[in-house]
């Protein structure tokens, strides 16, 4: 479906991002694949950002052959460790050395996990929360600076449905996203003044290598597609949804199916429903857990 983006999609979102300055993070596959295709087609100058430089390489090279008539310059390749927090103000300079500045951040890059919370040896949760929270923060802080001083750009934070409520088997994951919502809603209230948008998107599950690539609660692959993850929406329908919340300067932005909906509004307005719900659930997943660990 990516290939129809460029038909049907370019002529009016282009007029809205003439040559705006994109990172997106975990640009190398699934949401952030997408997202760089979905971006890239508007007219913006993206940068990839991830750890796989060679899958980053891979991306820029489909949206030069796939898009080689748009009017925008080249995607630049930025390889980057969320979890080295140290190590991103050094590349947040390096991008704005090459452009001057980022108009808008993408922090999508994250990973998940498959253990109940007593399993789950505490080094995993620290992994967890540094790659889905203190990374998107501290890449952030680096880069709001500069929106500042401009007067003008927007974050934005891909949560997830599980940053809304949590669910078993999920700890680190949900707590990670409850987090980034929490810092995210703050962030918002204290940059408005300067003209400095915040967007948060909780999708649900997405068909990607989520759950192939998350952790056992003993740090190692997981490496099973979930059944949820394999039924779960398509990547580049989100990235589309995701740019038309930042062109309608969406502040907060739940992109789920009815199932997850209806868990959100129980937690909130019928917390012992919602309660009796999740506790028979974990019980079902105790039984049904394999050895993996």
């Amino acid at each position: 479906s990516l290939s129809l983006i460029s038909a049907f999609l370019l002529p009016p979102y282009q007029c809205f991002f003439p040559y705006q300055v994109v990172l997106i993070t975990g640009a190398s596959s699934g949401l952030g694949e997408s997202l760089a295709h979905v971006f890239y087609t508007g007219g913006c100058r993206v940068v990839l950002a991830a750890r796989r430089k060679e899958e980053l390489d891979r991306v820029r090279t489909d949206l030069m052959e796939c898009y080689s008539t748009t009017p925008t310059y080249p995607p630049v390749v930025m390889p980057l460790d969320l979890t080295d927090v140290n190590g991103l103000q050094e590349k947040v300079q390096e991008i704005l050395k090459i452009f001057g500045r980022i108009d808008i951040v993408i922090n999508n890059g994250g990973i998940s996990v498959r253990s109940d919370a007593l399993s789950m040896d505490i080094s995993v949760d620290i992994k967890v929360m540094l790659v889905n929270y203190f990374g998107a923060v501290a890449l952030t802080k680096h880069i709001l600076p500069h929106m500042i001083k401009r007067r003008e750009g927007r974050v934005v934070f891909v949560s997830s449905i599980q940053g809304k409520f949590a669910i078993p088997e999920r700890s680190a994951y949900a707590a990670s996203k409850h987090a980034l919502q929490a810092f995210a809603d703050s962030l918002r209230a204290e940059v408005a003044e300067h003209n400095v948008g915040v967007t948060v998107v909780s999708p649900g599950y997405i068909n990607t290598a989520m759950s192939i690539n998350a952790l056992t609660g003993s740090g190692v692959s997981y490496g099973k597609m979930d059944q949820s993850t394999a039924t779960g929406a398509n990547p580049d329908d989100m990235a589309i949804d995701i740019l038309r919340c930042v062109l309608r300067d969406a502040k907060d932005v739940v992109l789920a199916p009815m199932t997850p909906r209806i868990a959100y509004y129980l937690r909130h307005f019928c917390p012992p429903l919602y309660f009796w719900i999740m506790a028979r659930r974990a019980v079902k997943l105790a039984a049904e857990r394999t050895p993996i660990q």
